[in-house]
């Protein structure tokens, strides 16, 4: 990990940072991610610089819903370093696989490819990009 970076699950005392950086979900949303353990918190020198929330989809596959840095931390690792990190704690929780998406017209899915991501699927709705579904398996690490 970086040097000064600390990233940790999300906590009520986030609250206040975490729905300045989090335009997508409800105060009762929030509460149920730390009631869950469904977030975490990446600090850069003590600074909360980004987040990641996810849920189950399926109610047994880990689905990164946000991935969000803030813009003076952009592009210099500390994305990669909180997604390792959420990878890290869902193969300890025994899953084989994770998912992501993001939309076609965006440039995220440079970023989850260079992170060993694959395109498996795409969804589309009337009027929009289309959502591009990414996923990562861990199988080849289990054994």
């Amino acid at each position: 990990m970086k040097k000064g970076v600390n990233i940790r699950c999300v906590c009520m005392a986030d609250k206040e940072f975490w729905m300045s950086f989090d335009k997508h979900i409800s105060a009762d949303r929030f509460d149920e991610k730390v009631k869950n353990k469904r977030g975490y918190v990446l600090f850069a020198d003590s600074r909360p610089a980004g987040i990641l929330r996810y849920n189950l989809f399926w109610d047994n596959t880990p689905f990164c819903t946000l991935l969000f840095i803030a813009e003076e931390y952009r592009r210099k690792g500390y994305g990669a370093e909180l997604v390792a990190f959420w990878e890290k704690e869902m193969f300890a929780l025994g899953y084989d696989f994770v998912l992501t998406s993001t939309r076609a017209d965006e440039d995220a899915q440079n970023f989850y490819r260079a992170l060993g991501y694959s395109d498996c699927g795409g969804l589309l709705l009337s009027g929009q990009p289309m959502e591009l579904f990414l996923c990562k398996n861990f199988g080849a690490e289990r054994g």
